[in-house]
């Protein structure tokens, strides 16, 4: 039994690294995995995903770097925002109980599909927000992503895209502030989980993770960015709708 659980734990890490890496978002389905098919309490499920974060925001951001896709002033000031943010998330996470974070979780996941769904391009457009205002987006929106397990880009990404950036450069931008809000929340939930259960897995999520995502944002410029977000965003309201449903 063990080794099927790895072995499907390695599958959807590779499967949801692809998506990460071609879209940016997708990531919020390993929570929802290790909570509803390995049965893992919320940290320590939040402890995996997070940890499958950072290598998928540091592989999938440097891929667009070489490409000259990411904006490092952007990213590094949004990144501020969201780092210290992510250690309130944290701790406000460990005092609520275990159903309100599934809550929290799915209702992330459901706003962030629909506004992915509802949302038009807007391509080319320069964006003209100040550092304080960045600052700011990247505070809420750490806050909320560590609290969550939601993962950065899924909410990330809808924003810079409102605010006239570039499918490509958002992508590469939320992957990068990714790696600053899942630093602090895979250290703080891996701290307070059962390391027997998590510690076995960690290798596995690191490498198989690692390898979707590279593959994907390498061939990420290559696949029809439209089509894949609006399938990802109605994958995500029916199985948060689900969940949320469930719950209740």
């Amino acid at each position: 039994k063990i080794y099927v659980r790895m072995l499907l734990t390695i599958i959807i890490n590779f499967i949801v690294g692809v998506l990460v890496g071609v879209s940016g978002i997708a990531g919020f389905l390993l929570p929802i995995y290790y909570i509803s098919v390995m049965n893992l309490r919320s940290v320590e499920a939040l402890a995996l995903s997070f940890t499958a974060f950072i290598v998928s925001g540091a592989l999938g951001s440097f891929n667009y770097y070489k490409k000259n896709l990411l904006n490092l002033r952007i990213a590094i000031i949004l990144s501020i925002g969201s780092f210290f943010a992510s250690f309130l998330g944290v701790k406000a996470n460990l005092l609520i109980p275990e159903q309100i974070v599934q809550i929290i979780l799915y209702t992330m996941v459901l706003l962030s599909g629909i506004s992915i769904l509802i949302r038009k391009n807007k391509e080319n457009q320069k964006i003209k927000c100040n550092e304080f205002l960045l600052i700011v987006i990247g505070f809420v929106t750490g806050f909320i992503c560590s609290i969550s397990g939601a993962g950065g880009p899924i909410i990330v990404l809808p924003i810079l895209l409102m605010l006239g950036i570039g499918i490509h450069e958002a992508v590469a931008t939320s992957l990068f502030n990714s790696v600053f809000i899942g630093i602090p929340s895979s250290i703080g939930y891996i701290l307070n989980s059962d390391l027997s259960i998590i510690l076995p897995l960690i290798p596995a999520v690191i490498l198989s993770h690692g390898a979707g995502v590279y593959f994907g944002s390498k061939n990420g410029n290559r696949i029809n960015q439209d089509i894949l977000k609006k399938t990802v965003a109605v994958f995500s309201i029916l199985i948060s709708m689900y969940k949320l449903i469930s719950l209740f």
